[in-house]
């Protein structure tokens, strides 16, 4: 099975691109940074 792009990239990429994805959506940058941390156990 080949490995996707998304395993290449860095997380201080993607993270900009899931604010701008959530924000599209009506959220804030303050509720994906509470699921990253949910997600992740980092405070």
């Amino acid at each position: 099975m080949a490995k996707h792009n998304v395993y290449k990239m860095s997380a201080a990429s993607v993270y900009p691109l899931l604010v701008a994805k959530a924000e599209k959506k009506g959220r804030t940058k303050t509720e994906v940074d509470e699921i990253i941390r949910w997600l992740t156990g980092y405070s």
